[in-house]
C-alpha cells in the first residue's frame, strides 16, 4: 500500500472547546469541530465537577500536509480531562510535513489533565507538534506525550523522516517550562546515546502550576518499577517533569499513570480514576 501523499489529499482540521464551571458542574460551553477532528459526548465518571472528554481523529491517521489546530479554554474553576480513544498513527510521506498545533488557556483555580494515547511515527514520516499552555496564577496543567518511532513489532525503525515536538507553558509573561525536541530519522540517530540509544519509545510527563517538595520527586522516581529502560524526574520551579526512554509504551504509561494518580490524591484532592476509553 502506497502511503505517500501530496498536500492535495491532506486535512485542515480544527477543534475549538471552552469549558465552564456552573452550579458545581464543569460543562462544555462551546464546541466547534472541523473534520477530521470530532468530540465525543462528555461523561462524568467521578461526579459533575470534572468533565471527561474524548477527541476523535476520524481519518484514522495523520498524513503529510495535514494541519490540525486545537484551541482549548478553561474558565475559572473548570476541571477537565481530555484523552483520545486509541494511538495516533503518523504515516510516511514524500518529505511533506504534517503539523498539529494545540493552544490551551487555563484560568484561575482551573485544571486541565491532557492525556492523549501514544503516537506511532512511521518510518519516513515528517511530523511537527506544537503545544502552548497559558496559565493564570492558581491554574494548573498536567499532560504527557508518549511516542513510538517505527512500527517496532514489524521490525521497522525510524531510519528516515523527521519528528519535532515543541512545548511551552507560560504564566503571564514568564515561561514555566519550555521543551524542544528534534529527532531526524537515521541509523545514527536510532543508535546514538543522544538519540534513541536503540530504544524505540520516548515519553514525557509534566505537571506545571504548583510547587512540589523534593520528597515528591523522590516518590515519583521510586514509582518506576520496570527494567530495560532509562527514566528520570526533574523538579521545576512550579511542578515536575518525568522522562522515559525504553521499549514499551505500556511501561511508560503505567509509570506516568502512577505519578499522575499520586498528584491527583496529594495535590488535586480527587480520587484515582482511569478514563473508561483506555
Amino acid at each position: 500500500m502506497n502511503l505517500e501523499v501530496t498536500p492535495k489529499s491532506s486535512w485542515q482540521g480544527q477543534l475549538d472547546l471552552c469549558f465552564g464551571y456552573q452550579n458545581g458542574t464543569t460543562q462544555i460551553l462551546s464546541s466547534r469541530a472541523q473534520a477530521p477532528l470530532k468530540l465525543q459526548r462528555p461523561f462524568y465518571p467521578e461526579g459533575n465537577a470534572i468533565c471527561h472528554s474524548v477527541i476523535l481523529h476520524t481519518a484514522g491517521g495523520i498524513v503529510g500536509g495535514d494541519r490540525l489546530l486545537l484551541n482549548i479554554q478553561l474558565e475559572p474553576h473548570a476541571q477537565a480531562l481530555i484523552t483520545t480513544p486509541a494511538a495516533t498513527k503518523v504515516y510516511r510521506s514524500n518529505q511533506v510535513e504534517a503539523q498539529q498545533s494545540v493552544h490551551i488557556q487555563v484560568a484561575e483555580s482551573a485544571c486541565l489533565e491532557w492525556l492523549p494515547q501514544e503516537a506511532i511515527i512511521f518510518n519516513q514520516a515528517y511530523y511537527r507538534q506544537d503545544l502552548r499552555v497559558d496559565l493564570v496564577e492558581g491554574a494548573s496543567w498536567l499532560g504527557w506525550e508518549i511516542t513510538r518511532f517505527g512500527r517496532s513489532a514489524r521490525g521497522e525503525q525510524f531510519l528516515a523522516g523527521e519528528w519535532r515536538s515543541h512545548t511551552e507553558v507560560w504564566q503571564g509573561d514568564h515561561p514555566l517550562w519550555i521543551d524542544r525536541q528534534w529527532l531526524p530519522g537515521s541509523a545514527a540517530t536510532v543508535q546514538s546515546l543522544h538519540g534513541l540509544a536503540d530504544y524505540p519509545v520516548v515519553g514525557t510527563f509534566a505537571w506545571v502550576g504548583q510547587s512540589v517538595p523534593p520528597d515528591f520527586v523522590q516518590q515519583a522516581r521510586q514509582a518506576w518499577m520496570g527494567d530495560s529502560a532509562e527514566v528520570g524526574v526533574t523538579r521545576l520551579t512550579k511542578g515536575l517533569v518525568c522522562r522515559y526512554r525504553g521499549h514499551s509504551t505500556t511501561a511508560a504509561r503505567k509509570w506516568f499513570t502512577t505519578v499522575w494518580q499520586h498528584i491527583r490524591q496529594d495535590y488535586l484532592n480527587r480520587d484515582r480514576c482511569i478514563p473508561r476509553v483506555w
